[in-house]
């Protein structure tokens, strides 16, 4: 039997200010991904995030962006999961990765936190790595201390598009995964490529 999944989160810090931010990457596949299955996200204070449920293959999926600052993700994630008794294999998490390009995403199972604020206090919050993660590729300033400056900052017009391209295709992704299994998306995903 192939993977299940039952929670999709999408990582970003809230307010205006950061709505077009590098760091809230994640968030717009979520955001996509309601808006296709035209999914309204509605505030849940006790799930310190925005939610709601899609149905695919008769299977109900919960989405959350937590409106927590990144680095409190974890508390949204924790009572959620904790609230509909979700296993830490059935959780996906979208996120901004600066090891990856601009254009790129991939999957990744477990892990370190790569020095990603919001995964950190997931891992912590959780108390286990051993989720899915979709990683959005943002690309990496040339100095090592502009990286805070460069993920809470907009992405060029050139950025913007490649981003605009992935989360697209991220979404079809998803829907790949939750109707054909993990094996099927991976394969989906490892023929993906931006012209």
């Amino acid at each position: 039997m192939d993977q299940e999944f039952k929670l999709f989160v999408g990582l970003a810090n809230p307010g205006d200010k950061y709505i077009q931010t590098r760091h809230n990457a994640g968030s717009w596949v979520l955001e996509k991904l309601a808006s296709v299955h035209n999914i309204t996200l509605k505030n849940e204070t006790k799930f310190y995030g925005l939610t709601g449920q899609i149905i695919v293959n008769n299977k109900r999926i919960h989405l959350l962006i937590p409106t927590t600052f990144m680095n409190l993700s974890g508390k949204a994630i924790a009572a959620l999961v904790e609230f509909y008794q979700i296993n830490i294999e059935e959780i996906m998490i979208a996120h901004d990765d600066l090891d990856l390009n601009p254009g790129i995403v991939k999957f990744k199972k477990g892990g370190s936190h790569g020095g990603h604020n919001g995964l950190r206090d997931i891992i912590n919050k959780l108390n286990n790595k051993e989720f899915y993660r979709l990683r959005i590729g943002i690309g990496r300033p040339k100095e090592r201390n502009k990286v805070s400056n460069y993920v809470l900052s907009k992405a060029s017009d050139s950025e913007q598009h490649l981003l605009g391209l992935v989360i697209n295709e991220s979404v079809q992704i998803i829907h790949v995964l939750l109707k054909d299994g993990l094996s099927k998306a991976q394969n989906y995903l490892r023929s993906f490529k931006i012209e």
